[in-house]
C-alpha cells in the first residue's frame, strides 16, 4: 500500500516532518503556543503547502481531542462563546479564497502582524490596569485566526493578539485555545474534503505520522501545568517570534 506513496519514501520529508509534528503536539497542549503555527512552514519546505495542510489534518484532529480531555474543566465558557463564532467566519472566508490566494501571501500578511504585535507589546508593555482589547479587535483578530487557521493552520498569532491582553492564568488560556481549535478544525474537514486535498496519499502519510502526535501533547501538557505564568508567557513571545520571521521569510523573501 504504501510502496506508492513516493512521499513516504522521502527522507527530506521525514526530516521536517517529524519535528513539525512534534511542535504542533506540544503547541496543542498550551506550552510554546505559537510553535505550531511552524509545523505546516516547516513541512512545506518538502511539500506543497495545501498538501502540508492536509496530511496534518488528521494529527490535528487526535491532538485537539488529548488537548480538550486534558483541560476539559478548566476553559473559559464566556471567552469561548464570543470566539468560536468569529473564527468560523473566518474558516468561511478561507475555504472562499483558498484557490485565489496564494499561501505564501497569507503566510507574509500573517508573520508581518505577529512581529508587530510582538514588538508592540515588548517595547510598550501594557500599564498596570491597563484596559484589554475591544471587542470589536477581539472579533477582527479571531476571525483572522479562523482565516489563517485554515489557509496553514497558522491561527494563533492573530488570536494571541486578542486573548494574550485578557491575563488568563495558563492552564486558562491553554484550555480556552484547545476548545476553540477542536472546533476550529473540525469545521474544515469538510471544505478540506471539497477542495480535494483529502486524498489517499495525504491519508496514508499522516497515518504514518500519527504515532508522534500524543507524543508532543503529553510533553507540552506536563510542562504547562508546572510552568510559572512569566516563563509562560515569554514561552508565548519566542514561539510567536520564530513564528513571525518564518512567516515572512516564507512570504515575501524565500
Amino acid at each position: 500500500m504504501f510502496a506508492s506513496l513516493p512521499v513516504l519514501h522521502d527522507p527530506f520529508f521525514y526530516a521536517v516532518a517529524v519535528p513539525a509534528v512534534l511542535l504542533l503536539g506540544i503547541s496543542k497542549s498550551g506550552f510554546g503556543a505559537g510553535f505550531g503555527s511552524l509545523a505546516v512552514p516547516l513541512m512545506a519546505l518538502a511539500v506543497p503547502v495545501p498538501q502540508a495542510a492536509a496530511i496534518m489534518m488528521p494529527l490535528l484532529f487526535v491532538m485537539d481531542v488529548l488537548g480538550i480531555a486534558a483541560y476539559r474543566r478548566d476553559f473559559d465558557r464566556s471567552l469561548l462563546a464570543f470566539l468560536v463564532p468569529w473564527a468560523l467566519v473566518g474558516t468561511v472566508v478561507g475555504t472562499l479564497l483558498f484557490r485565489a490566494m496564494p499561501s505564501g501571501v497569507v503566510a507574509g500578511i500573517v508573520g508581518v502582524f505577529t512581529l508587530l504585535f510582538l514588538a508592540q507589546r515588548l517595547l510598550f508593555p501594557p500599564r498596570p490596569g491597563a484596559k484589554p482589547p475591544s471587542r470589536a479587535a477581539g472579533a477582527l483578530l479571531t476571525a483572522t485566526s479562523g482565516f489563517t487557521s485554515f489557509i496553514a493552520h497558522a491561527g494563533g498569532p492573530p488570536l494571541n493578539a486578542y486573548v494574550i491582553p485578557l491575563k488568563l492564568s495558563p492552564v486558562v488560556f491553554t484550555a480556552t485555545m484547545a476548545y476553540l481549535f477542536f472546533i476550529v478544525n473540525l469545521s474544515k474537514w469538510v471544505p478540506y474534503a471539497w477542495l480535494g486535498l483529502l486524498d489517499a496519499r495525504n491519508l496514508a502519510t499522516s497515518l504514518v505520522l500519527m504515532p508522534l502526535a500524543p507524543l508532543g501533547v503529553w510533553a507540552g501538557v506536563r510542562v504547562a501545568r508546572r510552568i510559572d505564568p512569566v516563563w509562560f508567557y515569554r514561552c508565548v513571545y519566542a514561539g510567536m517570534l520564530l513564528t513571525g520571521l518564518k512567516l515572512v521569510w516564507d512570504g515575501f523573501l524565500a
